[in-house]
């Protein structure tokens, strides 16, 4: 059925279909809670986008095209940038406070799976809202998913281009600008699809046997599961489950530190291969250390201001640490129930460019995770370790293989490139929020947030206690470009610039 649709169908109708089939999925909440307002609006607007969708559709039918990457690119880039103006209709319908720009927005943050609200009280929001902007988000992950595996793989993009020498780049571009990327897409679509769901429905059962309440749970089962961080209530210390709750999170955050958590490889290795993953070690690295150092930071405070010794309090505060370091280098955002009563054991604050620099390293390649991934880091850690050998042995050879010595020449270099792109949208994005009236803190925290898509990390970084409601409508629009841009990527946008994808 897939395989049909996507070799008959352009991706943006494929995708606007599914969506509105996706958006009976509120209404039947609402209905279950007896809101028949909710119910009817989520009705209406499901009923005419999936007639205007088979309108669409209609002239594709029995037409078999070949469809290549470039096509593909700039129908990810219309989902991004149309589907949701369609998915924040019902919503501004219903939350009448939101102009419909801001629902755009809030729409847009949830496809890109960045989670910046603009909801400061989610308890005023009917829960088939909560729901639909979860679900959103969780549609958006398994997009990105989908794209990255089937199209961005074979571009030697999005992190791919890590292990491919220019020789076999050369090979795969001439491929993919003649092969049928609908037959990819449909492949990895079905693949992905039963493990997606299968562990979003788990992960919820777990949440609901914890103590949260079942809409809760699904909302950040599906929240977990894309990397959006999106929550139905102020966050995990109001959302119930304490400890066990935030231990399955954390166990269901690990999918998106490693693209073999979700497939095998092409060797079938799978697990084996996930085991000795650079960026599994990379994250486990992260998830020691930096607890680890920030639990000493506080543990030593307590003894300068001689509080009492509590050790209950000292475990909390190292789990709250783990778990939160984990969440942010995931670029899911969620903080711990215990994260806050650490810093009032101690009575420091955590500096917010820690969790900047995490959000920016991101988690796994083709993952739902943003940032510019764990994979370049471990590149250029290594590249950089090869140059200090050099400096100390001129004449010595680097070992490990050919494909580890491709990778810290070629590999590194692009590493380096994307690295640098990342931080000149930055810069930029810093500048053109700082032009609309925020303060320069401010504007950092922003800016990586969006790029990173790790909305969560505006109130955890920024000292002001600024919100998404509180800036203006230019500030959203900038936001709008940076949060579209990290998550198609640089080089992305860049390959949907290059002449000859279009030529070929």
């Amino acid at each position: 059925m897939l395989a049909r649709l996507f070799t008959t169908q352009p991706l943006f109708v494929v995708a606007m279909g599914l969506s509105a089939l996706f958006m009976y999925a509120p209404m039947f909440v609402a209905a279950s809670q007896e809101n028949w307002l909710v119910a009817r609006t989520f009705f209406y607007y499901a009923t005419f986008f999936v007639i205007l969708s088979g309108i669409l559709a209609v002239p594709f039918l029995g037409r078999k095209k070949r469809r290549t990457a470039v096509e593909y690119l700039v129908g990810v880039f219309a989902i991004l940038v149309v589907l949701p103006a369609m998915m924040a209709l019902p919503v501004h319908a219903l939350v009448g406070h939101l102009t419909f720009f801001q629902t755009y927005f809030e729409m847009l943050s949830c496809l890109t799976t960045t989670g910046a609200s603009l909801l400061d009280d989610p308890a005023s929001i009917d829960g088939a809202i909560h729901f639909w902007r979860a679900l959103v988000g969780w549609l958006g992950g398994y997009l990105m998913l989908v794209v990255a595996l089937s199209i961005f793989a074979p571009l030697n993009i999005g992190g791919f281009e890590i292990y491919s020498s220019k020789g076999s780049s050369d090979k795969r571009l001439d491929f993919i600008v003649t092969a049928d990327t609908g037959a990819r897409v449909a492949n990895f679509a079905n693949k992905i699809a039963p493990i997606y769901i299968t562990l979003t429905a788990v992960l919820a059962v777990c949440l609901v046997l914890s103590g949260q309440a079942p809409m809760v749970a699904a909302v950040h089962a599906m929240a977990v599961l894309s990397t959006s961080g999106i929550s139905a209530v102020d966050g995990l210390p109001s959302a119930g489950g304490g400890f066990v709750a935030e231990f399955v999170m954390l166990l269901f955050m690990l999918f998106a530190v490693s693209r073999y958590t979700m497939l095998q490889d092409k060797d079938g290795r799978g697990w084996k291969s996930f085991r000795r993953d650079k960026e599994v070690n990379i994250a486990l690295i992260c998830i020691v250390a930096i607890p680890m150092l920030l639990f000493l930071r506080h543990w030593t405070a307590t003894f300068e201001i001689e509080a009492y010794q509590d050790g209950y309090a000292a475990m909390a505060s190292l789990w709250g640490g783990v778990f939160t370091v984990l969440s942010f280098l995931t670029t899911t955002g969620f903080e711990s129930k215990s994260w806050s009563a650490s810093q009032m054991w101690s009575g420091l604050e955590t500096p917010g460019i820690i969790f900047m620099g995490l959000a920016i390293m991101g988690g796994g390649v083709a993952t739902t995770a943003g940032g510019i991934k764990l994979l370049r880091v471990y590149v250029l850690y290594k590249h950089g370790m090869r140059e200090l050998e050099k400096l100390r042995y001129p004449s010595s050879v680097g070992g490990s293989g050919k494909k580890i010595r491709a990778m810290r020449k070629d590999g590194a270099y692009i590493a380096w490139v994307t690295l640098m792109l990342f931080v000149l949208s930055i810069g930029i994005v810093m500048l053109t929020l700082s032009a609309t009236g925020i303060s320069f803190e401010d504007s950092l925290a922003l800016a990586i947030a969006g790029l990173s898509t790790t909305g969560p990390l505006l109130a955890i970084s920024s000292d002001t206690g600024l919100s998404y409601s509180e800036i203006s409508d230019a500030s959203k629009v900038v936001l709008c470009v940076a949060m579209i841009l990290g998550r198609l990527e640089a080089l992305a946008v860049i390959a949907l610039m290059n002449a000859s994808l279009w030529q070929k």
